[in-house]
């Protein structure tokens, strides 16, 4: 008798997923009716199925299949977590991951909806849970942390077996404690999310501290006090 999921796998071989150079979201080509899309990585897109819906479906592009085994590893060692899905299965290029409920962080601000500090606490929490497991905590931004019923789900712990911090964690809680309380609870428009993740992305390259970086985002914005 096939699983829950087995007969998911099946429809999903109907699309197919491909990068796209320059850290650009992934191509989905194909599709089925009884699938949605709820998620699109510079690697993989995430599916769930009306059929299963306890279950997301991670479909990696056909370059980036090296990191199923990987990320399975990762899920193995994490365990059973508050913080974390559970991996149940993978196939060639899908990881069979619980669904969890909620907004991203990302969301959050682009709908106004306020982003309590209990949720922040448990990105620090998870964080340090990761390292008592042997692993790196690295890659945690906006669009890979959940709000779920007022704590924090992290998703996509592909790049915990790397080394070194890249502080994209760090500056966004030092940007939570500086500046949050400027636009709590208003709608940050979708251009200027975009404008500040392209200068973020670009300023360590001028050799500014990110205090500067945080001066320049202020000076352009019209979240000031």
């Amino acid at each position: 008798m096939k699983s829950e999921w087995e007969t998911v796998v099946e429809s999903l071989s109907r699309i197919s997923i491909s990068s796209n150079t320059n850290n650009n979201p992934v191509t989905i080509d194909g599709g089925a009716d009884e699938l949605r899309c709820i998620g699109i990585g510079t690697d993989a897109a995430v599916f769930q199925s009306f059929q299963a819906p306890d279950y997301a479906f991670k479909v990696y592009a056909e370059d980036k299949v090296s990191k199923v085994s990987i990320e399975k590893r990762v899920y193995n060692t994490l365990g059973d977590s508050p913080y974390f899905s559970i991996c149940f299965a993978t196939y060639d290029n899908i990881l069979v991951l619980s669904y969890e409920e909620g907004i991203t962080f990302y969301d959050c601000l682009l709908q106004g909806i306020h982003v309590p500090e209990q949720a922040v606490q448990d990105v620090e929490y998870a964080r340090e849970y990761v390292r008592q497991k042997g692993l790196n905590p690295r890659d945690i931004h906006l669009k890979n942390i959940l709000l779920q019923n007022g704590r924090a789900k992290i998703l996509d712990v592909s790049e915990y077996v790397k080394a070194g911090n890249d502080y994209r964690w760090e500056h966004l809680k030092k940007a939570y404690d500086d500046c949050y309380h400027l636009f709590d609870g208003k709608s940050v428009p979708f251009w200027l999310l975009e404008t500040i993740r392209k200068w973020y992305n670009q300023w360590n390259k001028y050799s500014i501290t990110f205090e500067d970086f945080m001066k320049h985002v202020l000076k352009h914005t019209t979240f000031k006090k």
